[in-house]
Parts: C-alpha cells; sequence; structure tokens
C-alpha cells in the first residue's frame, strides 16, 4: 500500500467542494461529509473560518458557502480532467510558438501555466506541442503572444510522446492511487480521492496508439469521478440529518 502525504482540513473542504454538484454548501452539510472521513467538527468550523477569510470561500447570507471565483476556475480544470474532451486523432500535432517579445517574467510564467494546463509539453524554448486529439479552448492570451500551427511529426510520434512527458512515472503513480483506492479505511480512500483529482490534471491525454501498454488513465479517472458520487451521497445523507 502507498504511503500517501495527509490531507489538511483546507484541503479536504475545498476536495468536497470542488466534488460537489451543488454551487453551494451548508456548515453542517461539509461538517458530516468531513466527519466521514477523519475531520472533526471543531478543525472544520476553524477551517471554514479561515478559508473564508482568506478568500477560497465566500459565505453567503443564508449561511452557505461557496468557492471564491478563483477557485472556480480550478473546479472548471478538474472537471475537464475527469471528462476531457476528445476528438478523432488522425497523426497531427498542435504546434503554439510565442512569437511576442519583451515580456515580464511575470507573463511569462502565466503563458507557460496556461499552455500547461492546455496539456501541451515544450519541445524546445518558445515552442509547444502535443497531438490534436483533444478539443481545446485556446484563450485570447495565448492568441495574443503566440502563432498555432497543424504539424505532423516525421519521426515516430510514440517516441516524441515518451520524450516529452515521462509517462512511465505518471503510470506509477496513478497505479498507486488506484491501490490505496481499493481499501476500507474511508481516511486512505478520501486522500487517495484528493490526490489523484490533483494527478489527472497532469495527465497527457493522450491517443491511445502513443500511450504505452496498460496505461491506468482512464480507471484512475473513473475511480475518481466514482468517488465524487459516493462522496456527495455521504454528504446529503448525512447532512440532511
Amino acid at each position: 500500500m502507498p504511503t500517501l502525504k495527509p490531507v489538511t482540513t483546507r484541503s479536504a473542504l475545498l476536495t468536497l467542494m470542488l466534488a460537489a454538484e451543488v454551487p453551494s454548501l451548508t456548515t453542517r452539510e461539509m461538517v458530516a461529509a468531513a466527519s466521514v472521513v477523519g475531520f472533526a467538527e471543531p478543525a472544520v468550523r476553524v477551517a471554514l473560518s479561515r478559508m473564508s477569510a482568506g478568500g477560497d470561500v465566500v459565505r453567503d447570507e443564508d449561511g452557505r458557502y461557496r468557492l471564491a471565483d478563483r477557485l472556480l476556475e480550478r473546479q472548471r480544470r478538474q472537471e475537464q480532467a475527469t471528462h476531457p474532451r476528445r476528438r478523432a486523432w488522425d497523426g497531427d500535432w498542435e504546434l503554439v510558438a510565442v512569437t511576442t517579445a519583451g515580456r515580464t517574467a511575470a507573463e511569462r510564467a502565466d503563458l507557460r501555466a496556461t499552455l500547461t494546463g492546455l496539456r501541451l509539453a515544450e519541445l524546445r524554448e518558445g515552442v509547444w506541442t502535443r497531438p490534436a486529439n483533444l478539443d481545446l479552448t485556446w484563450p485570447a492570451a495565448v492568441d495574443e503572444v503566440c502563432e498555432r500551427f497543424t504539424a505532423t511529426p516525421e519521426t515516430r510520434p510514440e517516441q516524441l510522446a515518451a520524450r516529452l512527458w515521462d509517462l512511465d512515472a505518471w503510470a506509477r503513480t496513478a497505479r498507486d492511487l488506484l491501490a490505496a483506492t481499493h481499501t476500507d479505511d474511508p481516511v486512505l480512500r478520501f486522500t487517495a480521492c484528493a490526490t489523484s483529482g490533483r494527478h489527472l490534471l497532469t495527465d497527457p491525454v493522450l491517443p491511445a496508439a502513443l500511450l504505452p501498454d496498460d496505461w491506468p488513465g482512464e480507471e484512475l479517472r473513473a475511480e475518481h469521478v466514482a468517488y465524487k458520487a459516493w462522496i456527495n451521497e455521504v454528504r446529503r445523507a448525512h447532512g440532511a440529518k
């Protein structure tokens, strides 16, 4: 069984809220759901207060908590990670070249984070690529400073994919997380769920032809979706008491 880093109370509450199928939760719902996975009520209430003060959540007039706007984007990305929008792959690759000079270090870092979030990898400095098998929404921030092309590698694409992404390392971590979900320990299962949500954000979602045998991405994705459904059932059942 793998050893997973414990989840803080704040991270646990964010995981519950990010997984929720409703826009806001009551304190009672979060206390009830968090108690099932090992977090005591006093710690939950303290964490909620700090999260509200820190801008992670917003407390409405009716006492319900909702995610702050900046975390709604994270929720959207996690939803896309569990339900990526694929399209048939014909062998083409997306190619993005940075063409605007004179940008600040912060602007360069933001662009790098955006391209990484789109699951592109850096081929060389200022040139990013990935197989064109995803239905991507290109932000204006990319089109303002980059040119986009479609290209076809002359070398074997599976070798290029293996060079751009450490697929073996990703698969090992995914299998460790899957092993941790096959337990009756609710705390360990919850920790694995919270961790798998972050890990799925780094899945390149490559075409099957470019992946190693027994790739665990789809299995981890299905397990994560199933666990989210279970934790929502727990929240509804215990929060209604």
